[in-house]
């Protein structure tokens, strides 16, 4: 303990996570434009219905988070992590260009372009912030937090610039801010990429002797590794259930913000319409004002011993997105068939970024903690194919929003993440047990 435990180590986190902080922030704000765009370009631009609409964004999300799963592989195997962000973010920006055209056609490619680009991009450069430290490193959790914020501040400014740029002048200029986005934050990356990540990222016989190589490729998965590899697995199951009530947000909840809550504000006696994809930020605002908040008491914590388990941590998530809903739910009480005011969404969204904090950043930080170090990208990969299964069945549930009550529809997203939250409680030991000592 005492070998991690020096104040320089404790509170000087590497050069190369500013880095890419930057990167991943500028591509957030790519994707997060596409999120907050997509569903309501389809059903206003296109004339698509709601359950259509919400299977093409149920398709999208589930195959953006199940492509890092053959992105992760390549990067491990051949290409090394800083070629597949770049190849990344190219297909990322040209899908950009083509959404936004106004056909069906153009839809599609654009999908597959981003599909193919979040694959290469997504799990390299995650698992590259877990390169930067050692297994136990206490600036990891910390670390992933800040890294987190730059998702986050790429998709406040997501909601705002281009949710406005397509309000005010079209759909093609919201979906080219986000080309303009990812085409910056490739660019920072490319310069960067040299001098601050400590040569992590390179494709593995520019970095890794023969010797050592062919030593660690073919030495055989240990126990304890293996069961390592078993609590990433039931983890990223229990993600699932989080995933798909959270994705409403983009989906669902989308429409309903745009049909059911009150945008209209007034003041100075003018009045003002708020734009729907400006509740996009909302989300990403509270991550970057509570995100440095949550990860000095995940350090202070683990100062003092004290620090939450992960599964502890996926059960505090549960309960908070299911408070999220809980308030919804009361609006639906309180304001009858009128529209909800903005705090009620609002609020809901305050429990949600709260949980988010809980599961996301620590479920990052644990995969690039748990994995064989030759398999890193790939476990990462493994842990977004769970986001994956769980877009596709957000874009179904939000599918069912025409068919329900808006309490019908508010009632299962608080069942379902309380019941996950108890099966949990009765794991939490033997999942911690299979972590064998890593934090």
């Amino acid at each position: 303990m005492s070998d991690i435990a020096t104040p320089q180590i404790k509170q000087k986190q590497p050069a190369g996570l500013y880095l890419l902080f930057a990167t991943e922030m500028w591509e957030r704000f790519s994707f997060y434009s596409l999120k907050a765009l997509f569903i309501l370009y389809l059903t206003k631009e296109l004339l698509l219905s709601t359950e259509t609409a919400s299977g093409y964004f149920g398709n999208l999300m589930s195959l953006i988070f199940l492509s890092p799963l053959f992105g992760g592989y390549i990067a491990d195997r051949w290409l090394g992590k800083r070629a597949c962000i770049i190849i990344g973010g190219i297909c990322i920006a040209l899908g950009q260009l083509c959404m936004g055209q106004g056909s069906l056609p153009a839809v599609w490619v654009a999908m597959g372009l981003i599909i193919i680009g979040n694959g290469f991009f997504k799990p390299n450069i995650s698992s590259i912030v877990g390169d930067l430290y050692e297994k136990n490193d206490p600036r990891r959790d910390g670390g992933f937090t800040i890294f987190y914020m730059g998702i986050n501040l790429g998709s406040f400014l997501a909601g705002i610039i281009a949710g406005t740029l397509a309000h005010k002048f079209g759909w093609a200029y919201g979906f080219g801010s986000a080309a303009v986005g990812m085409i910056f934050g490739l660019a920072l990356f490319i310069w960067g990429k040299d001098k601050y990540l400590q040569g992590k990222g390179k494709a593995p016989k520019e970095y890794v002797k023969e010797s050592v190589k062919k030593e660690v490729n073919n030495a055989p998965l240990t126990r304890e590794e293996w069961q390592r590899i078993a609590v990433i697995c039931i983890m990223a199951f229990f993600t699932i259930f989080f995933w798909a009530i959270f994705e409403q947000k983009g989906a669902a909840l989308n429409l309903i913000a745009d049909q059911h809550v009150d945008r209209i504000i007034h003041f100075f006696g003018k009045s003002f319409e708020i734009p729907t994809a400006w509740f996009q930020s909302i989300n990403p605002l509270f991550i970057m004002l509570f995100a440095p908040v949550l990860s000095k008491l995940w350090v202070n914590l683990g100062k003092k011993g004290k620090d939450l388990s992960v599964p502890a941590k996926f059960m505090v998530a549960f309960w908070l997105i299911a408070s999220g809903y809980i308030i919804l739910l009361l609006s639906t009480i309180v304001c009858g068939d009128n529209k909800m005011g903005i705090m009620w969404i609002v609020g809901a969204y305050f429990m949600f970024t709260m949980g988010e904090l809980c599961l996301s950043p620590v479920g990052l930080s644990m995969v690039t903690k748990l994995s064989p170090t030759k398999f890193i990208s790939l476990f990462m990969g493994i842990w977004f194919l769970a986001t994956s299964v769980a877009g596709k069945l957000a874009g179904l549930y939000s599918g069912q929003l025409s068919k329900m009550t808006l309490q019908q529809f508010f009632t299962w997203p608080v069942i379902v993440p309380i019941c996950a939250s108890l099966v949990l409680l009765v794991l939490i030991k033997p999942i911690k047990k299979w972590m064998n000592g890593v934090q």
